[in-house]
């Protein structure tokens, strides 16, 4: 249990050890599960709860705050890290209502089956007053998920933002202390699971745009007391701006596709635009995707497989097209042995990226001397996709 400020406080969790998330997303740098309790004069409230094998933690936070009675349980987001312990939390604590809107409702009874008569829902705008201290409800849907809301104090000025600017980042400070690793794991947090809703954060940040918000208190990672640096990168990241960079994400058999994928690297080097190359085979897929979030282009590098792309390049286009970066530009290398549709297949797997597709540059076996040259040709037409739209 950590104070904030004067009667609000973190009763979340630290997960030092999470090392992926939904089984799919990387967290090396582990995660918290932020819970907040706000001691009105009148009634107090908990602000979400943690993800089930951390219960433990929070009723032990709970015990200390010396809570004998609480009276709201808000719910911003149905997912089982945010919402996995309010079962157990009416348990303990009886005369609880759980206060969300009506799409988390639903969710809760659906995921968690907690009983209908325990819910009040809240519209957007709600307000509900504590005595001394007013939660204000606001609606931010699709971060990430189409329920999401946020909670703002008004006599405080505190925003209690839920997955929106949240970061996986196990730490024992309970404010930014350190921005360059915050920033590395806000951005991968944003690549992983905030990037395919960018226009539904734009829509999102011009709602919060009205208030005054001195503090943002996310559901992950640590609090903002200088709320500017978050909401400045978030302004970055959603823009509709790219830069002068090329993502080469490949897997190469034989070392084929690995040739053509290093003389690209080197002809792009030449001409002045930056450059990030990821083995599929090794590679930390967010890192991956904290890539894309700023480039103009990406180069998937490919073998064939049974007439088929790579099935690890086939996932890198999967997960790219889920992401739905801002790229505007693609392309693909690779090389076959007999045949096949590698080119095809992975431009169907991108479908839902509004890219331009560059003349891809295949070859048979071994690349020789007109392969490197189209390898050439495709670095040429690259810089000058990037000069026409303004940033080579």
């Amino acid at each position: 249990m950590r104070k904030i400020i004067k009667n609000i406080y973190e009763v979340g969790a630290i997960d030092w050890d999470r090392r992926l998330f939904d089984k799919l997303i990387p967290t090396p740098d582990g995660t918290t599960y932020n819970a907040y309790l706000i001691k009105g004069s009148e009634k107090t409230a908990l602000l979400d709860t943690v993800d089930p094998p951390k219960s433990d933690t929070l009723f032990n936070n709970l015990a200390k705050a010396g809570v004998e009675k609480i009276d709201y349980v808000i719910s911003h987001h149905g997912e089982q890290d945010h919402s996995g312990c309010i079962n157990e939390v009416l348990l303990i604590y009886p005369e609880a209502k759980v206060v969300t809107n009506p799409k988390c409702k639903a969710m809760l009874m659906d995921l968690l089956q907690t009983e209908e008569d325990k819910f009040i829902t809240v519209e957007d705008d709600q307000t509900l007053s504590l005595g001394d201290k007013t939660l204000q409800f606001i609606y931010t849907p699709w971060v990430h998920w189409p329920e999401t809301m946020s909670t703002y104090v008004q006599e405080d000025k505190i925003l209690f933002s839920c997955d929106f600017f949240g970061s996986h980042l196990a730490t024992s400070s309970l404010f930014v202390d350190d921005e360059g690793v915050v920033y590395e794991a806000a951005k991968r947090y944003y690549a992983e699971i905030m990037m395919p809703f960018r226009s539904n954060i734009k829509k999102n940040m011009e709602r919060l745009a009205p208030f005054q918000i001195d503090m943002i208190a996310p559901s992950h990672g640590p609090l903002y007391d200088k709320p500017e640096f978050i909401v400045n990168a978030y302004k970055d990241w959603i823009s509709d701006e790219v830069k002068n960079e090329v993502v080469i994400p490949y897997v190469s058999m034989h070392e084929s596709t690995k040739l053509l994928v290093e003389y690209l690297v080197e002809a792009l080097i030449e001409r002045n635009v930056a450059v990030k190359q990821f083995n599929l085979a090794s590679s930390d897929l967010g890192k991956l995707a904290m890539a894309l979030v700023d480039a103009a282009t990406i180069v998937i590098g490919t073998g064939t497989v049974l007439t088929g792309a790579h099935p690890k390049a086939a996932y890198a286009a999967v997960l790219v097209n889920a992401l739905r970066p801002k790229t505007r530009f693609a392309s693909i290398v690779g090389s076959y042995g007999w045949g096949g549709k590698m080119v095809e297949q992975i431009q169907q797997l991108l479908v839902n990226m509004k890219v331009e597709f560059i003349e891809p540059v295949v070859v048979k076996g071994v690349p020789k001397q007109e392969g490197f040259e189209a390898v050439d040709k495709l670095a040429d037409q690259i810089l000058t996709k990037h000069k026409q739209i303004g940033i080579a």
